[in-house]
């Protein structure tokens, strides 16, 4: 809890020891660690540094804690100036940033990255950079990052409240991960959709930054990042055109509206959403680790619900009834 102050583990534990001891010698606080006596000794040095630990003037050897409010807060004060200092510092390379943008040359609102970590660690930057919103278009052949691997920066990027909008091709669904992908994402609170194909993988932040692949597979890995220009709003444009066409993807979705002839339950309406995305019955029950005669009586269990004879006339209705929505 204290590693934001500069102490790790072995130092915190030695504080948190020193003050509930009042004071002790090095023998006796290295054993009720259980440390060695020589890491014992350093972990108490750097306390000394930081102000949290004294040796006893009176008793040679014997060491003690200094008061936690006093030693604390003063270390406390001193991060939080420190952050200060570095919150003016990014503003003012902002402004300056900005400064010098509005003079640049067209070919200084693009860069071209290259090779798989150097592009990998741009795509997680640009999400990890976003305030507002991430728009992307993934392909179910990712150029250096998948699903899984971008999973940590979803996360941070959402716990900080942007607002994820995916849309993902069909075949995404039928990689090994990538129903348990969706769904977490879902879990989220992203807004996911599904296509038969994206004409690119593409990653957009706040509509200010973004970054499609430039190499086809096969060759060194390299990406186009394109700041704010004309280029970057036809992209914006394109992510919202394939988002208009696309489906809505809802798993282990629960609170459908109420019908008077009765509900789907949270397995029928996964089992839908993931038909209505173009995946065959069998497709469905391996994803969903269901038997196939399983997904074929729920599907003409919900046909019956519905009213309908064809499955086209269930896909109007599920639309009709809120079961999906657009």
């Amino acid at each position: 809890m204290l590693n934001a102050i500069g102490l790790d583990e072995g130092q915190e534990s030695a504080y948190r020891a020193l003050v509930a001891l009042g004071a002790a010698e090095v023998p006796d606080l290295a054993h009720r660690l259980a440390l060695p006596v020589p890491q014992t000794e350093r972990a108490l040095r750097h306390l000394e540094r930081h102000g949290l630990a004294a040796q006893s003037s009176a008793r040679p050897g014997r060491w003690v804690a200094a008061p936690p409010g006093v030693a604390l807060g003063a270390l406390l004060t001193q991060q939080r100036i420190e952050l200060e200092q570095a919150e003016q510092a990014a503003e003012l390379l902002a402004r300056e940033y900005r400064g010098e943008a509005a003079e640049s040359a067209v070919h200084d609102l693009v860069e071209v990255v290259t090779g798989a970590s150097a592009v990998a660690h741009r795509f997680h930057q640009i999400q990890l950079g976003a305030a507002r919103e991430v728009f992307a278009l993934a392909s179910a052949r990712p150029l250096v990052v998948s699903g899984m691997e971008n999973e940590p920066a979803e996360e941070q990027a959402a716990v900080r409240g942007v607002a994820y909008r995916v849309v993902i091709e069909r075949d995404v669904l039928a990689l090994p991960t990538g129903i348990r992908e969706a769904s977490t994402a879902l879990a989220r609170g992203e807004r996911v959709r599904v296509t038969h194909r994206v004409p690119t993988s593409l990653v957009i932040a706040d509509r200010a930054l973004a970054m499609v692949p430039l190499t086809a597979r096969g060759t060194e890995p390299a990406a186009l990042v394109v700041h704010a220009s004309g280029l970057l709003e036809s992209l914006v444009g394109l992510f919202e055109a394939v988002w208009r066409e696309a489906m809505p993807l809802r798993l282990g979705a629960t609170g459908a509206p109420e019908e008077s002839g009765g509900v789907p339950d949270a397995t029928d309406l996964e089992i839908l959403t993931l038909l209505l995305a173009g995946m065959t019955d069998a497709s469905v029950a391996k994803h969903l680790e269901l038997g196939l005669r399983t997904v074929q009586r729920r599907v003409k269990g919900l046909m019956e619900l519905a009213g309908v004879t064809t499955r086209l006339q269930l896909g109007w209705h599920a639309y009709e009834r809120g079961w999906v929505a657009r």
